[in-house]
């Protein structure tokens, strides 16, 4: 199983911990605001908390927090986060959502590798799923697809054995330049629950026809 860090204290946060947790992983639990990440530790039986700006316990680094912030945080630790997974879960969309607060030709996890340490691998992976349908009791007997980019073989590797341990299902679409078509699939869900479902309560999955 994986050690974790989670930086971050929303929905995204509190589901991937739970998952985590269930799934035998340890699990550290990361905010700003201590008494907040306390208080939210204590939902999540056998979670720890750390502190904000000291090297994150965990071989994985997940940041949940809006990619607003991401590089700041991921900056503010610099070489703490030496020889560490970094999760960029993060989808950078504009508020008018018709395009990304990024540099065009670029992705939020690549700026985010930008601003990481030497010796840190990002690897883009669940920000193409709710956090209502991770923690959902019933996905129709499917197992949910997390798509993941990274440069590094080996880092995905860690991050695939980390989503099979949460029961859900590694898919690798390349390399980190990839993660563009992953916040891509994020805007058009998005777009889907707007415009076509009225509701959020639905996954993208990939069925193998062979």
């Amino acid at each position: 199983m994986s050690s974790i860090s989670i930086v971050g204290l929303g929905n995204m946060a509190s589901a991937l911990a739970a998952r985590a947790l269930a799934g035998g992983n340890t699990v550290e639990i990361i905010g700003r605001d201590p008494a907040k990440a306390e208080e939210a530790a204590a939902k999540l039986p056998g979670a720890t908390v750390g502190t904000a700006g000291a090297a994150p316990t965990g071989d994985i680094v997940i940041l949940a927090v809006p990619y607003s912030g991401a590089a700041a945080v991921v900056s503010e630790y610099g070489d703490a986060l030496h020889g560490k997974v970094i999760v960029d879960i993060t989808n950078p969309v504009s508020p008018d959502l018709k395009g990304f607060d990024t540099p065009d030709g670029s992705s939020g996890a690549q700026e985010i590798a930008k601003a990481a340490t030497a010796g840190a691998h990002v690897v883009k992976a669940f920000n193409t799923l709710f956090s209502h349908v991770l923690t959902a009791d019933s996905t129709k007997g499917r197992a949910l697809d997390v798509f993941i980019a990274g440069d590094d073989a080996q880092a995905k590797a860690r991050v695939s054995e980390f989503i099979e341990s949460l029961g859900l299902r590694p898919l690798d679409i390349g390399q980190l330049p990839m993660a563009r078509t992953l916040e891509n699939v994020g805007l058009l869900q998005l777009g889907l629950a707007t415009h076509t479902f009225k509701h959020a309560n639905f996954f993208l999955g990939v069925t193998d026809l062979s």
